[in-house]
């Protein structure tokens, strides 16, 4: 008895030795890191998010879903998505989508996506307006303005305002945040005034049209000149002569 008590001691003791000895095979031992998960798919995302099928329609039809796939997984500067759920979509105006052309589907989905990485916190301090993917015909380029208080951040584009939500993904290199309204630019909502080269110049105002040359003005009779009036007084002369030589003929 006291023998394997003294054997238990003895193997108690090699343990530390054994570690010391065999680091190698103890770490091997050790549970492995997870593998990496591949590309970051935008759509993929939603689409396990659920209630963005609206949103993942428009990304896939303007072929802006592909564009933020590849720019953010080959670039260093990262993404930031903001994605209106379908009830947002549902609660657009009547018609509003039906009547943007292809042209501006486009814009409106670009509107949502900004070209860098932005934390929440980030977004609360961040300096307005921040440049999105969307451009103007001139490549003037359409912004959004963001408001942080008490961690709540509003994003505005001038036309609609709401708050930005949970993050759907919150790592780098990409953001996708929860929005409950579609952005709407302002450009598509500020009616353009006529130009007053169009609008119909008053009466008598013809500074807007033409030139001085194309006035038309009542033409003044000229003044009588020196050669008219002895022309007139010949004339009168005559007739007077004309009447004598009748009554004396009579």
């Amino acid at each position: 008895m006291a023998h394997q008590k003294h054997l238990s001691l003895i193997l108690l003791s090699l343990i530390p030795l054994f570690f010391i000895l065999f680091p190698q095979t103890i770490q091997a031992q050790s549970p492995t890191a997870p593998a990496p998960t591949g590309p970051i798919d935008i759509f993929a995302i939603l689409k396990k998010a659920g209630q963005y099928n609206t949103f993942i329609k428009f990304l896939n039809e303007t072929q802006v879903g592909s564009q933020i796939s590849n720019q953010v997984n080959n670039s260093n500067q990262g993404m930031t998505v903001f994605a209106p759920s379908d009830n947002a979509f549902s609660n657009l105006p009547g018609g509003t989508l039906n009547k943007l052309n292809d042209q501006q589907k486009v814009q409106l989905i670009q509107y949502h996506v900004i070209s860098k990485f932005y934390t929440f916190d980030d977004l609360q301090t961040v300096s307005n307006p921040v440049r999105t993917e969307a451009t103007g015909p001139k490549g003037e380029p359409f912004g959004l303005n963001f408001t942080g208080q008490n961690n709540q951040v509003n994003v505005s584009s001038g036309a609609v305002e709401t708050n930005v939500y949970n993050a759907i993904r919150k790592d780098a290199p990409l953001a996708v945040y929860q929005l409950d309204k579609v952005l709407l630019p302002w450009e598509f909502t500020d009616a353009k005034s006529p130009s007053t080269d169009d609008a119909p110049a008053p009466a008598g105002d013809t500074t807007k049209k033409g030139t001085s040359d194309d006035k038309t003005t009542a033409k003044e009779p000229s003044p009588s000149t020196p050669n008219d009036a002895k022309k007139i007084n010949v004339g009168i002369l005559g007739l007077i002569s004309g009447v004598f030589l009748m009554g004396a003929l009579s």
